[in-house]
């Protein structure tokens, strides 16, 4: 697939844009205000893949007490600011990387310039971050919850932040629906170079936020479309780093960690599958180098499929076949099965367990 070609935005020593790879984001869920639990959830999506982290700041307090986390954080932080940009301009002494700005609730333009001279300053940031949800009333009056709306919201807004001669702009346009935020990305895409943010927001669970998640995110990347993402998922971010992964991944775009190939079951499985699956992602979840392994069930398709992964596994009858770079090399009990897999993975990608 051919990238968009859009313009090279720096988020601290990161580039969003410019072909460079697509980044993977994730938001806390703790209280910034809580800087203990903060640095905590930040260090574990980092472990986990996540490249950069968005914190919301809720008030003042939250926004000084940046400073506590910024300087421990192993990854660029993002501040979320609604409503008060007074916080932006505290977040940015706080020394983050970047800002995430609503067009929706900060409507002075005064006051946007005033946020976008100290973004200068301090070699940040922007994302100009549009939801159907808080779109402007003069906006929603006029185009209505559609593509354009959330386009010229966006626009609007960006055109505002570069006439102070800022240009380290991000764009994201987002909605609940999975049509609506792919049209609205479709159109900013047509009609201007900004790198985009993509995100289905309100996505849902792990259940319904992973598949619209995978669907939106998944035609816009292969379209060409796209620079950093979020998926938004109720739940811990840890899911929606490994979801965003897997995604990317799916396309061919980026790889980290275990790709796991495993069958469906039917009734000629003769050992617990799902359970071993789940056992050996446990096992390897910190495992960063990129890795094929096939999980597979019975001997029709699995010994063929587990021969093309780096490492694979065909069951039999509570055992199963074990397979590296595609030659056998034993047989082992089911209870074995996770273990011997684990150990030559690690030895494999040279990361021994922690």
């Amino acid at each position: 697939m051919i990238r968009d070609q859009t313009r090279k935005v720096n988020l601290g020593p990161l580039t969003i844009g410019g072909g460079a790879p697509v980044l993977v984001q994730t938001m806390t869920n703790t209280d910034t205000r809580d800087v203990s639990a903060t640095l905590g959830q930040i260090n574990r999506v980092a472990e986990r893949g996540a490249e950069a982290v968005r914190l919301a700041v809720l008030d003042e307090k939250a926004a000084r007490l940046l400073a506590e986390i910024v300087p421990h954080s192993p990854v660029p932080l993002i501040a979320d600011i609604h409503f008060d940009w007074r916080l932006a301009v505290l977040a940015l002494k706080a020394q983050v990387a970047g800002l995430r700005l609503n067009p929706g609730n900060i409507k002075d333009p005064q006051k946007i310039r005033k946020v976008a001279e100290a973004a200068g300053e301090a070699n940040a940031a922007i994302r100009v971050g549009v939801n159907a949800g808080s779109l402007e009333a003069e906006i929603f009056s006029q185009y209505g919850r559609t593509p354009e709306a959330l386009v010229r919201s966006a626009v609007k807004e960006l055109q505002l932040i570069e006439s102070t001669g800022f240009k380290n702009l991000v764009v994201s346009l987002k909605a609940s629906e999975v049509g609506l935020t792919v049209e609205a990305a479709r159109l900013m895409a047509r009609e201007t170079d900004y790198p985009q943010h993509l995100g289905i927001t309100e996505a849902g669970d792990q259940e319904s936020g992973v598949v619209k998640s995978s669907v939106g995110l998944g035609l816009l990347l292969y379209e060409g479309i796209g620079d950093t993402v979020r998926v938004s998922l109720t739940g811990p971010p840890e899911a929606e780093v490994d979801c965003a992964w897997e995604i990317l991944r799916s396309l061919g775009l980026r790889a980290r960690g275990p790709e796991f190939i495993s069958c469906p079951t039917c009734g000629r499985c003769q050992i617990d599958l799902p359970q071993l699956l789940k056992e050996v992602k446990d096992r390897l979840r910190s495992l960063k180098t990129p890795l094929k392994i096939a999980v597979m069930g019975c001997v029709v398709n699995g010994p063929g499929e587990a021969s093309q992964a780096d490492l694979g596994v065909a069951g039999g009858s509570g055992d199963g076949a074990v397979f590296v770079k595609g030659q056998p090399v034993g047989r082992y009990k089911f209870g074995e099965l996770a273990g011997v897999l684990e150990e030559k993975a690690r030895l494999m990608a040279g990361e021994p367990r922690a």
